[in-house]
């Protein structure tokens, strides 16, 4: 029996990388293929002791039903939290809690597009959001990116000739490119918003996993610098890669309007995000504890990404192209074909799983024009003898 499916399904497609898991059953398989933190990085002893402080000081706040715009003990926090690192004038009546940043892209798409509307996302981008505001009728045209994150001449041509509902943009560490956009194209995308009147959604879920040297503030932090550009931005934050992705804890800062038909559409969908996760993070964000653990983290990362950069400069030399990230979970990386050796990501993935090893072709992560060369690795879960050893199994599998 075939249901009468809604339309909109028309135009979306299950996760090429969901569909990659199914793959890695195999035994002795080293995975780089997962978009996740590591959960040994997972402060559980403090996780815990926020969840007994939740219980015992509001016990009956923590487990009834909660406001829509989220639990306002976090709200206070999460503001404190975006004030820290150079959004001053983020205040918690200005933001809401999701369930995840997933959600807070989700309520965008539900809120800002319409079947047709052009939306412009980087090339590469996070393949959820793609299959999101396709799954809402976007019409997706994509802007180039180099190491440096979007860029902004391009973008701005883009944007004049597609005048576009909305922007996407990882500016920090991007899923997949890595990237890091600097200050003075984040300033040029703000005077863009500005200039063009149209909505820039700033995602940044990594921008706390940085190796060494803080990146730039944030498009949202940086917008006092450029007049009038503030109510043109959108921000989603998580704490998804920096503390635990089970608490589906996120939030979206955006201007009163956009912020209420948010809230209205997420009545709709879940009521409220989970009212016990909600409380734990707002005890564990007000314990202090954050910053230790996200030294901790940093560090881990930092030597795994430094492990996967040689590895990779060792094992495959001139046939693999890639600029080391600064920060965030992955390498973005470029078949080069060089002295006769696989270009196409695709099969070598399948290659590389016969070797013992998986990654993420690259593919998916392009909403027109998919680049067959390119390819995902997350170094975030595996430890350094471990990427040592894959990288080594990844290079017989491109030399083969």
């Amino acid at each position: 029996m075939t249901l009468p499916f809604a339309t909109r399904l028309n135009n979306v497609e299950t996760s090429a990388i969901r569909e990659l898991f199914k793959l890695l059953g195999k035994p002795g398989i080293i995975s780089f293929a997962g978009g996740f933190p590591d959960s040994a990085m997972f402060d559980v002893p403090g996780i815990k002791e926020s969840a007994a402080k939740a219980l015992a000081e509001e016990p009956g706040a923590a487990l009834q039903y909660g406001a829509t715009e989220g639990y306002e003990p976090l709200r206070t926090q999460l503001a404190h939290f975006m004030q820290a690192k150079g959004a001053q004038d983020v205040e918690p009546q200005g933001l809401i809690v999701t369930t995840g940043s997933q959600q807070a892209l989700d309520l965008l798409g539900k809120t800002m597009i319409s079947p047709g509307d052009k939306v412009i996302v980087e090339a590469p981008t996070f393949l959820a959001t793609i299959q999101c505001f396709r799954l809402y009728g976007a019409d997706l045209v994509t802007a180039p990116v180099d190491a440096h994150g979007v860029q902004t001449d391009k973008l701005e041509k883009l944007i004049a000739e597609h005048k576009p509902k909305l922007v996407y943009l990882i500016p920090t560490f991007g899923n997949p490119s890595g990237a890091m956009l600097s200050r003075e194209r984040r300033l040029k995308v703000l005077e863009l918003a500005k200039k063009y009147k149209t909505l820039v959604v700033e995602d940044d879920p990594y921008g706390d996993l940085y190796f060494g040297e803080a990146p730039p503030p944030s498009i949202l932090a940086l917008s006092r610098e450029v007049p009038g550009s503030r109510e043109w931005i959108a921000h989603c934050g998580s704490l998804s890669k920096v503390l635990s992705p089970g608490l589906r804890v996120g939030w979206l800062v955006a201007q009163p309007e956009l912020l209420a038909k948010a809230t209205m559409c997420k009545q709709f969908s879940d009521a409220h995000t989970s009212t016990f996760a909600q409380a734990t993070a707002a005890q564990y964000l007000k314990s202090g504890r954050m910053p230790d653990t996200l030294h901790r983290v940093r560090q881990v990362y930092a030597e795994r990404a430094k492990a996967m950069g040689d590895a990779l400069q060792k094992d495959l030399g001139d046939a693999i192209e890639f600029t080391r990230p600064n920060g965030g979970l992955f390498f973005w990386a470029r078949l080069t074909g060089n002295g006769g050796k696989l270009k196409d990501s695709g099969e070598l993935a399948k290659r590389a799983i016969e070797k013992g090893v998986a990654f993420v072709p690259g593919a998916p992560f392009f909403a027109t024009n998919p680049d067959l060369s390119t390819l995902r690795l997350s170094f975030a879960t595996v430890g350094v003898d471990k990427i040592v050893e894959g990288v080594g199994r990844l290079g017989a599998a491109v030399s083969r």
